[in-house]
C-alpha cells in the first residue's frame, strides 16, 4: 500500500511558527512518527512538502502510478488554488484533508477550501495528532477497497 503524503507551503516551520495554533511538533517529527505508524502498518509513506504550488501539482501528477491514496495538508493553499485540486481530482485517488487547526474556527477566509470537494474526507483541529488520524482513515479507506 503506498500513500503520498504532502504538506503545502510554511510547514517546514512548525515548531516556531505560531505554537499556540500549530503545535511546538516540527515538521520532522510528524514525519518521523508518521513513517514509524506506516511501517507498523506495511504501508509504504512517501513525502513532499513544497511552498511553491506548481511543484505540490507536478508531485500529484507523477505519483498517478505508485500512490493508492493521498494525504495532503494544502495549508494556505486550501483556500487559493484550483490548480491543486484539479490535479487532486485528475488522480483519480482518495485523497484526506487534513489541517492542524481547526479552519472553521479560524478567521472566515479559512473556511472555504477548494480541495474538500474533491476529498473523501478532513481531519482537522487535533493537531499533530490529525496526521495519525488521517493515516489510519485512509488505510481503512485502502484495506476496505481490496
Amino acid at each position: 500500500m503506498n500513500i503520498l503524503l504532502i504538506h503545502g507551503p510554511n510547514l517546514q516551520l512548525l515548531g516556531k511558527r505560531q505554537p499556540e495554533i500549530y503545535g511546538r511538533q516540527t515538521l520532522a517529527d510528524i514525519n518521523s512518527h508518521l513513517r514509524e505508524i506506516a511501517s507498523q502498518r506495511d504501508v509504504e509513506l512517501k513525502v513532499l512538502q513544497s511552498n511553491h504550488e506548481g511543484e505540490i501539482v507536478t508531485a500529484i501528477g507523477d505519483n498517478i502510478d505508485w500512490a493508492h491514496g493521498i494525504l495532503i495538508n494544502p495549508a494556505a493553499y486550501t483556500h487559493t488554488s484550483v490548480a491543486i485540486r484539479d490535479a487532486l481530482s485528475a488522480v483519480n485517488l482518495p485523497v484526506i484533508e487534513i489541517h492542524l487547526s481547526n479552519i472553521y474556527a479560524r478567521e472566515p477566509f479559512r473556511h472555504h477550501s477548494y480541495v474538500s470537494p474533491v476529498a473523501v474526507g478532513i481531519i482537522g483541529g487535533f493537531g499533530a495528532y490529525s496526521y495519525d488520524l488521517a493515516l489510519d482513515a485512509m488505510v481503512h479507506i485502502l484495506r476496505e477497497k481490496t
